[in-house]
């Protein structure tokens, strides 16, 4: 079953920065944007690009996660030859480990890649909000004849720290990697999407795994051993919108973003549709009494009170008098007749008394409401 390229989406992480958020599911799973989940975007970008092969790594609390990819339909990966399938650790004959790094997770899966025979092995995170073209960015990588690609976007200088850095020569080759400095030498930042010649990272993976000082972390260990012994690794510079919803700050932003009149990230873009899962819910209802400007509605909403710059989840129902003004309101959450939500995320089913005040906007924090 020969593919020529086959996705790994690295979905294990928990999370942490993003606290009571992800305190029961992997942070790909966590609701955004009104309809879909993180993972969408990736899971999406892959059906788009011609990528019909795609293993899912999971690890921390992944029920939602494997309940909602499901076999892959609603991304059109309901193949017989490939389609998604979700990978988590399992027991060998000689026992079994959670996965140490990035890298380790391809490793432990090496049986399902070589099930594939691919020339190249496209790996992905499953925790950013971006649309691309991979088809594209495989095509650059061949046209180098590279031994890795790695797909780079500019970052401002004060941000450089977050990521890892690559500084390239004017071909374009990477000829450094900064793991996030304190004193970057570039501004070009790794957004976790890479292109490997399969037989190359293979041979890297085997090695590393005997080396008991690495963490096996593609970041970490993999790229700096490669370039250490003269491997061709190009970067692939991306212009579009991307954003790592690492942090409550980060997921909020990149919600309000989608508000803008002349958003960044176009969800209405016909050819490049974002996939996800339908809530089957009865339509949108707006009160009498109900005002709802900028904002995001989805299926299910009751809407009695006020609603401005927010992006509202399926099923919510917002009481009379209720003010809800630059906030997330997650799936089938209640907000009590005149509460009032301000610059704040409310988590699914959480429950809002009447008159309750949540948000400080004196304080311009984010405040978060969990279950």
């Amino acid at each position: 079953m020969k593919k020529e390229c086959i996705a790994m989406i690295l979905a294990g992480g928990q999370g942490t920065r993003l606290g009571m958020l992800t305190k029961n599911i992997a942070k790909p799973a966590l609701p955004f944007g009104g309809k879909y989940r993180i993972i969408d975007f990736t899971l999406s970008n892959c059906s788009n690009s011609g990528i019909d092969t795609v293993g899912v790594l999971t690890q921390y609390e992944p029920l939602v996660l494997n309940s909602y990819i499901g076999i892959g339909s609603h991304w059109d990966l309901d193949k017989k030859s490939g389609g998604v399938m979700v990978l988590p650790p399992y027991v060998k004959e000689n026992g079994g480990n959670w996965y140490r790094g990035t890298a380790d997770a391809v490793y432990q899966n090496l049986d399902f890649v070589e099930h594939y025979e691919p020339e190249y092995l496209l790996v992905l995170s499953g925790d950013h909000i971006y649309k691309m073209d991979y088809s594209a960015m495989l095509k650059h990588h061949k046209e180098k004849q590279a031994d890795a690609t790695i797909a780079v976007i500019r970052v401002p200088s004060e941000e450089t720290y977050r990521f890892g850095i690559m500084n390239t020569d004017e071909e374009e080759r990477i000829i450094e990697f900064q793991e996030k400095p304190e004193n970057a030498k570039s501004d070009l930042a790794s957004m976790g999407v890479y292109i490997f010649n399969w037989k190359k990272l293979k041979k890297h993976l085997i090695e590393e795994d005997q080396n008991p000082d690495s963490s096996l972390d593609f970041g970490k260990n993999i790229i700096p051993k490669m370039l250490n012994e003269g491997e061709k690794l190009f970067a692939y510079g991306f212009q579009g919108y991307w954003k790592d919803v690492g942090t409550v700050e980060s997921y909020w932003e990149a919600n309000m973003d989608l508000i803008e009149d002349d958003a960044s990230l176009d969800l209405h873009e016909r050819n490049w549709i974002i996939y996800s899962v339908n809530p089957s819910q009865p339509p949108q209802y707006i009160g009498p009494s109900a005002k709802v400007t900028e904002s995001l509605l989805n299926e299910g909403c009751q809407i009695f009170g006020e609603v401005s710059h927010s992006v509202i989840f399926p099923g919510v129902y917002i009481g009379k008098g209720a003010v809800v003004k630059d906030s997330v309101i997650m799936a089938n959450a209640i907000i009590g007749d005149h509460a009032k939500i301000e610059k704040s995320i409310i988590a699914e089913k959480a429950i809002i008394q009447k008159k309750e005040i949540i948000g400080d906007n004196k304080k311009n924090d984010i405040t978060v409401v969990a279950t």
